[in-house]
């Protein structure tokens, strides 16, 4: 299966795909974040400072009267210098693979179509997802994945490979910084057309290097999220 094949399958169902948070897209205030080195606001502060990126990002969504922030597909960002998770040969990995949904630690985390559980894993090293579920799905016989990190650790209680989640089903909670890896509370949520033989962890930052080869395995996710203003 291509990634044509994928994007074409979730284009026909776009309509039916059940929330991912308790956001309308289409009629609640939320914030676009932009964390390349284009935003000038990004120098103002450090990014490797949780409570200093804290204050950035939960500050503009109380400006607003936001519900969420949201952002980040292909976007290549400065943030990842601050873990060593992110260091490959030629230096970090910078090319966001997933669109984040910024909103306080608890938010519920709802399956956008029915799903099995694939995998799941704790990945507790600062800078990494912390508790990741993937959940694999099956559209007009085509087969994907979807991957939320930076989780709950409660979140992966009683989880087994192959239980079932309905469409709307609540199947996770967005994790503080204790768990989450050490990030500003936040889903990272991706697409997956070919898991590459993982289990519990995918790649959410590609070098510049692998790029095109990752955004072709991994389709932009607001072809579920819908969230008008995004790429």
């Amino acid at each position: 299966m291509s990634s044509i094949d994928l994007i074409e399958t979730l284009k026909k169902h776009q309509e039916s795909f059940d929330r991912v948070v308790d956001v309308d897209f289409q009629r609640d205030n939320y914030v676009v974040f932009d964390f390349t080195a284009q935003n000038p606001e990004l120098g103002k502060f450090d990014l490797s400072n949780v409570t200093q990126m804290n204050n950035y990002i939960f500050g503009k969504l109380a400006a607003a009267q936001a519900k969420a922030g949201v952002g980040g597909y292909d976007e290549e960002r400065l943030v990842y210098q601050k873990s060593s998770v992110f260091d490959t040969e030629g230096g970090s990995r910078s090319v966001h693979l997933g669109i984040d949904i910024w909103m306080t630690a608890g938010t519920p985390i709802y399956a956008p179509l029915t799903a099995k559980v694939h995998s799941f894993q704790d990945n507790d090293r600062f800078g990494d997802y912390g508790p990741t579920i993937i959940l694999e799905h099956e559209l007009d016989g085509t087969a994907f994945y979807t991957l939320y990190g930076h989780l709950s650790r409660e979140s992966l209680a009683g989880l087994f490979e192959g239980k079932i989640f309905n469409k709307g089903e609540k199947i996770a909670e967005i994790g503080d910084v204790e768990v989450n890896g050490h990030w500003t509370p936040h889903l990272h949520f991706q697409l997956i057309r070919d898991m590459l033989g993982k289990k519990g962890d995918f790649i959410g930052v590609a070098s510049k290097a692998e790029r095109l080869f990752y955004l072709n395995n991994c389709p932009n996710p607001n072809l579920i999220l819908n969230v008008p203003g995004l790429q």
